[in-house]
């Protein structure tokens, strides 16, 4: 079974500063997690947090689609599980943009569920980012 995780998340900003806050590390880690993130297609890099006593609080990435400011496609891997992370970016006119979640590959339920719970909010975290 692979479950496909769909969000879209409205923002007053640029595309611009969107895009620099999905694809710059500083950024990235204010809105996320701390992380050693470059926009290269092929770059392998990590997503960091503290360990846990269930987890060593390490994400595994590559990415995989760099296409600047439009769509942003990277590897996800915690344990066994790997998912695909793919953002797109839209403008939608008056100072307004989309930001379009797709994460495939999620084997179960509790990992969507997860998937979902952290991304709702990160996504609050990266309305703060916008904001400043």
């Amino acid at each position: 079974m692979s479950l496909t995780l769909n969000l879209d998340f409205e923002y007053k900003t640029s595309v611009e500063k969107l895009w620099s806050a999905l694809t710059d590390s500083k950024q990235l880690a204010k809105w996320v997690l701390e992380n050693d993130f470059e926009p290269i297609v092929g770059h392998r890099f990590q997503f960091r947090q503290k360990p846990n006593q269930y987890w060593d609080g390490i994400i595994d990435g590559e990415v995989l689609v760099v296409d600047p400011p439009r769509r942003l496609t990277y590897t996800w891997a915690v344990g066994d599980e790997k998912h695909t992370v793919n953002w797109t970016v839209q403008d939608l006119g008056d100072g307004r943009v989309n930001l379009h979640l797709e994460q495939t590959g999620i084997t179960n339920e509790q990992g969507f569920n997860g998937a979902k719970y952290g991304w709702t909010n990160w996504s609050g975290e990266l309305e703060k980012l916008l904001a400043e």
